[in-house]
Protein backbone atom coordinates (compact mmCIF):
# COMPACT_ATOMS: atom_id res chain seq x y z
CA UNK A 1 0.00 0.00 0.00
CA UNK A 2 1.39 3.44 -1.00
CA UNK A 3 -0.99 5.33 0.78
CA UNK A 4 -1.74 7.40 -2.40
CA UNK A 5 -5.35 7.85 -2.82
CA UNK A 6 -7.64 7.96 -6.27
CA UNK A 7 -8.21 11.74 -4.95
CA UNK A 8 -4.18 12.39 -4.64
CA UNK A 9 -3.58 11.07 -8.04
CA UNK A 10 -6.08 12.94 -9.31
CA UNK A 11 -4.98 15.85 -7.73
CA UNK A 12 -1.94 15.23 -9.02
CA UNK A 13 -2.99 14.61 -13.03
CA UNK A 14 -4.86 18.18 -12.62
CA UNK A 15 -1.63 19.97 -11.08
CA UNK A 16 0.66 18.27 -14.08
CA UNK A 17 -1.91 19.41 -16.25
CA UNK A 18 -2.05 23.16 -15.19
CA UNK A 19 1.78 23.18 -15.25
CA UNK A 20 1.84 21.42 -18.72
CA UNK A 21 -0.98 24.42 -19.68
CA UNK A 22 1.05 27.15 -18.40
CA UNK A 23 4.21 26.39 -19.92
CA UNK A 24 2.07 26.51 -23.36
CA UNK A 25 0.98 29.66 -22.70
CA UNK A 26 4.68 31.19 -21.82
CA UNK A 27 6.01 29.41 -25.03
CA UNK A 28 2.94 31.10 -27.00
CA UNK A 29 3.68 34.39 -25.39
CA UNK A 30 7.13 34.04 -26.08
CA UNK A 31 6.96 33.42 -29.69
CA UNK A 32 4.70 36.14 -30.01
CA UNK A 33 7.84 38.71 -28.46
CA UNK A 34 9.89 37.16 -30.72
CA UNK A 35 8.19 38.01 -33.68
CA UNK A 36 6.93 40.96 -32.87
CA UNK A 37 11.10 41.63 -31.81
CA UNK A 38 11.66 40.45 -35.33
CA UNK A 39 9.34 42.79 -37.08
CA UNK A 40 10.46 45.75 -35.27
CA UNK A 41 14.63 44.99 -35.62
CA UNK A 42 14.50 47.08 -39.28
CA UNK A 43 15.15 50.49 -38.94
CA UNK A 44 13.67 51.63 -41.95
CA UNK A 45 10.37 49.28 -40.13
CA UNK A 46 11.11 51.57 -37.59
CA UNK A 47 10.82 54.57 -39.14
CA UNK A 48 7.81 53.39 -41.19
CA UNK A 49 5.77 52.90 -38.08
CA UNK A 50 6.63 55.59 -37.06
CA UNK A 51 5.06 58.02 -39.83
CA UNK A 52 1.75 56.12 -39.75
CA UNK A 53 1.85 56.52 -36.30
CA UNK A 54 1.68 60.44 -37.20
CA UNK A 55 -1.21 59.80 -39.10
CA UNK A 56 -4.72 59.16 -38.15
CA UNK A 57 -6.87 56.61 -40.06
CA UNK A 58 -8.16 59.33 -42.66
CA UNK A 59 -5.44 60.80 -43.50
CA UNK A 60 -3.28 57.24 -44.05
CA UNK A 61 -0.47 57.04 -46.30
CA UNK A 62 -0.34 54.69 -49.39
CA UNK A 63 2.66 52.74 -50.48
CA UNK A 64 4.06 55.46 -52.66
CA UNK A 65 3.92 58.44 -50.33
CA UNK A 66 5.65 56.02 -47.74
CA UNK A 67 8.81 55.29 -50.10
CA UNK A 68 8.78 59.04 -50.77
CA UNK A 69 9.19 59.78 -47.30
CA UNK A 70 11.75 56.36 -46.61
CA UNK A 71 13.30 57.06 -49.46
CA UNK A 72 13.29 53.45 -50.56
CA UNK A 73 11.47 51.83 -53.54
CA UNK A 74 7.78 50.85 -53.62
CA UNK A 75 8.64 46.93 -53.57
CA UNK A 76 10.76 47.72 -50.16
CA UNK A 77 7.67 49.36 -48.43
CA UNK A 78 5.68 46.45 -49.70
CA UNK A 79 8.03 43.94 -47.70
CA UNK A 80 7.92 46.07 -44.98
CA UNK A 81 4.52 46.72 -44.88
CA UNK A 82 4.29 42.86 -45.09
CA UNK A 83 5.97 42.44 -42.06
CA UNK A 84 4.29 44.34 -39.94
CA UNK A 85 0.77 43.61 -41.02
CA UNK A 86 1.82 40.22 -39.90
CA UNK A 87 2.34 40.74 -36.28
CA UNK A 88 -1.23 43.05 -36.78
CA UNK A 89 0.76 46.46 -36.46
CA UNK A 90 -0.67 47.81 -39.27
CA UNK A 91 -3.77 47.81 -41.15
CA UNK A 92 -4.76 48.88 -44.80
CA UNK A 93 -7.90 50.19 -46.68
CA UNK A 94 -8.29 50.16 -50.25
CA UNK A 95 -9.16 53.54 -51.44
CA UNK A 96 -9.33 53.41 -54.91
CA UNK A 97 -6.42 52.44 -56.75
CA UNK A 98 -4.51 52.32 -53.76
CA UNK A 99 -4.60 51.07 -50.47
CA UNK A 100 -3.56 53.43 -47.71
CA UNK A 101 -1.71 52.03 -44.73
CA UNK A 102 -2.23 53.06 -40.67
CA UNK A 103 -1.64 51.17 -37.03
CA UNK A 104 -3.74 49.50 -35.51
CA UNK A 105 -4.26 50.79 -32.15
CA UNK A 106 -4.88 47.78 -30.59
CA UNK A 107 -2.34 46.13 -31.72
CA UNK A 108 -0.05 48.45 -30.80
CA UNK A 109 -1.38 48.47 -27.26
CA UNK A 110 -0.97 44.57 -27.10
CA UNK A 111 2.41 44.87 -28.35
CA UNK A 112 3.22 47.44 -25.57
CA UNK A 113 1.88 45.29 -23.27
CA UNK A 114 4.12 42.43 -24.68
CA UNK A 115 6.99 44.23 -24.73
CA UNK A 116 6.50 45.54 -21.20
CA UNK A 117 6.46 41.51 -20.13
CA UNK A 118 9.12 40.73 -21.58
CA UNK A 119 11.81 43.93 -20.01
CA UNK A 120 10.23 43.39 -16.48
CA UNK A 121 11.44 40.31 -14.35
CA UNK A 122 9.60 39.98 -10.79
CA UNK A 123 12.34 38.94 -8.13
CA UNK A 124 10.10 36.41 -6.79
CA UNK A 125 10.01 34.27 -10.11
CA UNK A 126 14.06 34.96 -10.67
CA UNK A 127 14.37 33.66 -6.70
CA UNK A 128 12.38 30.33 -7.58
CA UNK A 129 13.89 30.06 -10.52
CA UNK A 130 17.17 30.43 -9.30
CA UNK A 131 16.64 27.84 -6.47
CA UNK A 132 15.08 25.14 -8.44
CA UNK A 133 17.75 25.24 -11.12
CA UNK A 134 21.06 26.55 -9.73
CA UNK A 135 22.65 23.81 -8.22
CA UNK A 136 25.30 26.48 -6.38
CA UNK A 137 22.17 28.33 -4.73
CA UNK A 138 21.10 24.97 -3.74
CA UNK A 139 24.11 24.11 -1.99
CA UNK A 140 24.07 27.45 -0.15
CA UNK A 141 20.47 26.86 0.73
CA UNK A 142 21.15 23.54 2.35
CA UNK A 143 24.94 24.75 4.22
CA UNK A 144 22.55 27.43 6.50
CA UNK A 145 20.19 25.19 7.76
Amino acid sequence: MTGVTADDSISILVDTNNIMEGRAQLQERIEEQAALFSALSDPTRLRLLKYLQRQRRPDALCVNALAGLLGVSQSAVSQHLRGLKGVGLVKGERRGNHVHYFVNEDALEKCRRLTSTVLSVEESQEEQLCKEHCAERRKQDVSSL
